[in-house]
């Protein structure tokens, strides 16, 4: 805003527009006049100005200046509801943070690996993390490695950091107990599974007939091993009372359910299931100041690499990302086209992307890295090996050959 007297600002003549008017001062006649108004040696003073009249402009620019300055100011200070989205660091599952192994197997021969499974992160500003503002959020925008989302599609309303942190770390430690089963089952090795009642949905169709804590033996006679077992009873049973048997407390306990419909249109039991393992080895994950379940693949693959010979990348540089369950599905993740830019960021130029998250892929692979579209662990681990090896990685599946 220009200041007020600024240079090339019109200024304002003092007292009368009539010159003529105004008794000249002394000394201004020439030389020997006299003003017909004064006698010769008479004082002669100036007459009394009228009072400067306020310019209207002045006072607007003065109240608009102000106005504008504190809105920067509330801009700057009050937050948006948005939450922004920045490439995170990399993590090798092969290798170390914190001097300590990301993947610690005992109860099982292990063999050394090179190379990189890089696991790949995502920060996040906003929503229960801490407030941006508004000023932050249109940086982001235009920076083409960020992405602003509206708070409410990526977190519930209300939520504090502290329910935020306390779910990304049941989710990490359930992506990590899956990675284990799911790496055993790709390498053939035998190990325990059950499904745990963990908790009851409300308006549940089990209300009163299952607890939490309850482990599931069996559906309408069928040995219950994994969770598909009980999805598929319930839809051959097309709404119709299913009989299950739990173990409770040790004692096995028989009820009836009349399953109800979901959002999806499938029946269900009303359940929330956990998944209880019995592992024939120990595999301990130790990763600090990371949450969350997009890991599990990657967790997985390193698993794979430290306890079977010879080296599955290589020696070469991989990430990836990806939710997995036990029996080896690889699921959507967030932020994918933020951990693409951090992965290649930190070295990788072979990249792994759920199916699930191709929409999100194409348009955003930085330049020098191969993205390659999974559905499996096996998929996943297929096509390191052939990138490790040498093979011809060309005619790989990508997202944008759907």
């Amino acid at each position: 805003m220009p200041n007020p007297g600024a240079a090339g600002e019109p200024r304002q003549p003092l007292g009368t527009s009539n010159p003529q008017d105004l008794p000249r001062p002394q000394g201004d006649s020439p030389a020997g006049e006299t003003s017909p108004s004064q006698e010769p040696g008479q004082e002669h003073s100036r007459a009394p100005e009228p009072p400067r009249r306020r310019d209207g402009r002045y006072v607007a620019m003065l109240v608009s200046g102000a106005l504008t300055i504190v809105l920067g100011i509330a801009a700057a200070v009050l937050p948006v509801p948005y939450v922004v989205e920045s490439p995170g660091p990399t993590f090798n599952t092969l290798g170390t943070d914190h001097n300590k192994p990301v993947i610690s197997i005992s109860g099982h021969p292990t063999y050394p690996a090179k190379g990189n499974l890089d696991l790949t992160t995502v920060y996040i500003n906003g929503g229960p993390n801490g407030p941006v503002n508004i000023f932050e959020a249109f940086q982001a925008w235009l920076d083409g490695s960020k992405a602003v989302y509206p708070e409410e599609l990526l977190y519930p309303k209300g939520v504090t950091k502290q329910q935020s942190e306390q779910e990304s770390a049941v989710a990490m430690t359930t992506s990590q107990e899956n990675a284990v089963a799911s790496a055993l089952q790709e390498e053939n090795i035998p190990f325990g599974q059950k499904l745990e009642v963990a908790g009851l949905s409300d308006g549940s169709a089990s209300a009163g007939k299952l607890q939490t804590g309850d482990v599931f033996t069996s559906i309408n006679g069928k040995a219950i091993t994994s969770l598909n077992v009980v999805q598929t009873a319930l839809a051959d049973g097309a709404g119709a009372p299913a009989v299950v048997v739990v173990d409770r407390n040790g004692k096995p306990v028989t009820v009836s359910i009349t399953p109800g419909k979901g959002s999806n249109g499938k029946y269900i039991l009303g359940v929330l299931l956990k998944y209880k393992f019995t592992f024939p080895f120990d595999v301990k994950i130790s990763l600090d100041q990371v949450g969350g379940p997009s890991a599990g693949m990657m967790f997985a693959l390193g698993i794979i690499d430290s306890i079977t010979p010879g080296d599955l990348t290589g020696g070469k540089h991989v990430a990836g990302t990806g939710t997995i369950t036990p029996d080896g599905t690889v699921g959507p993740i967030g932020g994918i086209a933020q951990k693409m830019r951090g992965a290649r960021d930190g070295g990788a130029t072979f990249f792994l992307a759920p199916a699930a998250n191709c929409d999100e892929v194409v348009g955003h692979v930085p330049d020098g890295l191969q993205v390659v579209k999974v559905d499996t662990l096996a998929d996943a681990k297929s096509a390191v090996e052939r990138f490790g090896s040498g093979q011809d990685v060309s005619r790989l599946p990508t997202c944008s050959n759907n």
